[in-house]
């Protein structure tokens, strides 16, 4: 089952058109799945335009009366599909967003990447074309602004604030395991979806970043939300505070990797020498390709 999460506030132009768009990439895709999309107290006539894909889709819908945030949805989201699911293994969740800033389109290439063995697929909208020459500049920027702070995780340069993702949910619910009642993120806008990153990242053997090139899939109906320079801030601010784990957060590492067979090795006096211990476990490696 491929859980397709959508936040949504204010979004009536366009989400009735994204929902449709994912039955017609699914159609095609041949995989099954479920919508699971939050109304965040829209004031638009969201309700309205969801109403009746409730009827016609495989979808799950949870109305916010008042706006509770762009990372409150998210989490929402991200735990209601850990609690469906009874094959975490197998079940991946894909993150998406309502205003057609994130293409339905893509949703096939990443999850592929999860079926070839990937916990975590990016995309990296970072040489996408028509975005705003200062969003462009500051996704750019990011990484090396971040290198210090949390860029250890992954091991190479990617698209820090990219908001279409998939995560394998055996490897999303060693998150929600991992904070029990706490919050999973303690930011909002660009720095959450920096956040769900690094906390889902931590847990993956294996992260893929599916570059994208191409244009927006449709034309904005409003105004970006996002303001790239204030957003990058929060980001920074995010991984700053990361270096200091909340008190009673535990930072589990990795599982460690099976180890390896074959005889025992004798020493130079003849004493066989047993298999040393475990050093700490590996980053999880990054593979990128076009």
């Amino acid at each position: 089952m491929i859980y397709v999460l959508v936040p949504a506030y204010n979004e009536a132009p366009t989400v009735g058109l994204l929902l449709w768009k994912v039955r017609q990439v699914f159609s095609a895709f041949g995989r099954e799945y479920q919508l699971l999309v939050v109304n965040d107290g829209s004031t638009d006539g969201t309700d309205e335009v969801l109403a009746p894909y409730a009827r016609a889709l495989p979808l799950t819908l949870i109305t916010h009366r008042e706006r509770q945030g762009y990372a409150k949805s998210v989490e929402e989201l991200l735990r209601l599909a850990v609690a469906r699911t009874d094959r975490p293994r197998r079940d991946l969740a894909v993150l998406l967003q309502a205003d057609f800033s994130d293409a339905p389109d893509e949703i096939p290439e990443l999850v592929k990447r999860i079926e070839s063995g990937a916990d975590l697929a990016l995309a990296d909208y970072r040489r996408r074309q028509g975005i705003p020459r200062r969003e462009a500049l500051v996704r750019r920027l990011l990484p090396a602004l971040l290198r210090r702070h949390g860029g250890g995780t992954l091991d190479r340069p990617l698209d820090w604030v990219c908001s279409l993702k998939a995560m394998r949910l055996v490897t999303l619910a060693r998150v929600v395991s991992e904070h029990g009642g706490r919050p999973l993120l303690r930011s909002d806008g660009w720095a959450a979806d920096a956040e769900l990153l690094l906390e889902v990242a931590r847990h993956a053997r294996r992260v893929e970043v599916v570059p994208l090139q191409g244009g927006p899939p449709a034309p904005r109906q409003r105004p970006s939300r996002a303001r790239p320079l204030r957003a990058a801030w929060a980001v920074w601010r995010m991984a700053h505070r990361r270096g200091t784990p909340a008190p009673g957060a535990s930072r589990s590492p990795l599982p460690e990797a099976d180890p390896p067979s074959g005889p025992r090795t004798t020493g130079r006096r003849g004493r066989r020498r047993g298999r040393r211990p475990a050093g700490p476990p590996s980053q999880p490696k990054t593979a990128s390709s076009s």
